[in-house]
């Protein structure tokens, strides 16, 4: 029902008129030393897919790469991280693969599932629909600051605590409504992400630049050039389609907004009238949420403003 075609966060296979599957995989070197917030940070990224799709994760396979350099203490606390996470999305970790490398990395492949007549998309976004995010922006700054030793253990664990938040509780929440487009905002950053949403639905996205959410330390770190190499190329890719109302948005914020993410929030497109009933849920929830934009009739352009 969804493969390679829509460049969507998961592939997805109908098995019957009442469900179909959910298949996604990720894995990655660490971004901090702790091994178990590793584990948790990687896992929660890699279960995110299955909740960008508006599914419910089920099963989960560990994917290790791990050095013989290392003691099994460190494996096992990564493990340990990750399934945690897996078990605090309602899955299970049912085994895995490993090979010896020279560089630890680790992930999951996950299974979930859905109603076939219930798939989010990352396309399908209507002219005027807001655009909201459900987390703050700057991992990929943050991760290269941290691997710097450039920033403060507040500041850094601030960072990995909302890595290792699990999607699950704004996804749940927007289930009860309906919703247009959906992505989670990942390695392409979110003008990347948002990039795909716009050209595959056929609409231009205005972003209110000065609503979009930064974590802590990132514009400081951003502003001394702590930026990844991946936000460079994330820029080239999409600055054909880059329409700048507002000249004056600073260089730090320009570099965020191509920042490639891990384990990012959800990027969602509603109508303003599914929009006031899922903020509201959203507020009794205590699930964080930005207003960011809203679509308007186009050709898959991103006007910043």
């Amino acid at each position: 029902m969804v493969g390679l075609d829509t460049s969507d966060d998961a592939a997805v296979y109908k098995l019957n008129d009442r469900q179909a599957v959910i298949q996604t995989v990720d894995f990655f070197p660490p971004m901090i030393d702790d091994p178990y917030l590793f584990g948790q940070v990687a896992a929660a990224n890699s279960l995110s897919d299955v909740y960008a799709m508006g599914g419910k994760p089920i099963l989960a396979l560990n994917l290790v790469c791990f050095p013989n350099t290392l003691s099994a203490e460190v494996l096992e606390q990564i493990l340990k991280g990750g399934s945690d996470k897996v078990l605090e999305a309602g899955a299970s970790t049912v085994g895995g693969h490993s090979v010896e490398d020279e560089e630890p990395k680790y992930g999951l492949a996950v299974t979930g599932l859905i109603h076939p007549e219930q798939i989010w998309a990352n396309r399908g976004a209507q002219v005027g629909d807001v655009l909201i995010l459900t987390k703050p922006l700057g991992t990929g700054i943050i991760s290269t600051a941290i691997k710097a030793d450039l920033l403060e253990e507040e500041i850094a664990m601030e960072a990995v605590d909302w890595m290792r938040l699990l999607n699950k509780y704004a996804a749940e929440a927007a289930q009860n409504y309906e919703i247009s487009a959906v992505t989670d905002v990942t390695g392409f950053a979110l003008l990347g992400h948002l990039a795909e949403m716009v050209v595959g639905s056929e609409v231009d996205a205005l972003l209110n630049t000065a609503e979009i959410p930064v974590m802590a330390g990132a514009q400081d770190m951003a502003e001394m050039g702590i930026i990844p190499g991946g936000a460079y190329r994330n820029k080239t890719n999409v600055e054909n389609i880059l329409v700048y109302r507002n000249q004056e948005i600073p260089l730090w914020l320009q570099d965020i907004l191509v920042d490639p993410q891990t384990s990012g929030g959800l990027l969602m497109a509603l109508s303003q009238e599914q929009w006031q009933g899922l903020k509201k849920d959203y507020q009794e929830k205590g699930v964080f949420f930005a207003e960011i934009g809203q679509i308007q009739k186009g050709s898959g352009r991103i006007i910043l403003d």
